[in-house]
């Protein structure tokens, strides 16, 4: 998924409020560049307030009257039980793509982390998948300067999950 995909940032945003119900600048702030969250995966305001929109129209979520009489950004956006289990198994499902280790799977593990989730099964299952397309990158003989990107990034996510494993 490319780094501004709009249905990455709606999965992203609903973990979010699954992990703690919050108010849309708290979700910004923490996907902003130097957010817990936006140190990994950054998201402008303009594309969160955007997400959380996206998630309260599919009925992921809900927003709550404002608890301070403040205004619309101040009303706390909570997980509906359905935006919950649609969350939890978004975080479940292994990264399918190489390219999306810097994004989606370090974010999923990250939310992962924060909801509380074990991520040893997990990270069982995202080996299962990556294994053969990295003995396939490593495998490859080409010495051609993409060829070798690829053979030393593969190498260098099988080290990744290696070192989260132990």
């Amino acid at each position: 998924m490319a780094r501004s995909d709009p249905a990455l940032a709606r999965e992203v945003v609903l973990a979010l409020v699954v992990a703690e119900p919050r108010h849309g600048w708290a979700i910004q702030r923490e996907l902003s560049a130097d957010g817990e969250i936006g140190r990994a995966w950054s998201l402008s305001r303009q594309l969160t307030y955007r997400a959380i929109d996206a998630i309260v129209e599919e009925g992921l979520a809900r927003r709550s009257p404002p608890r301070d009489g403040a205004g619309a950004d101040k009303m706390v956006v909570t997980a509906t039980a359905r935006g919950r289990k649609h969350s939890l198994a978004w975080l479940d499902e292994p990264v399918v793509h190489l390219r999306d280790v810097r994004t989606e799977l370090l974010v999923k593990l990250m939310l992962r982390e924060r909801i509380g989730l074990d991520r040893t099964s997990f990270l069982v299952r995202q080996r299962e998948v990556f294994d053969p397309l990295i003995e396939r990158m490593v495998a490859n003989s080409d010495t051609g300067v993409v060829a070798t990107w690829r053979r030393e990034n593969a190498e260098a996510v099988r080290r990744f999950l290696d070192a989260l494993a132990r």
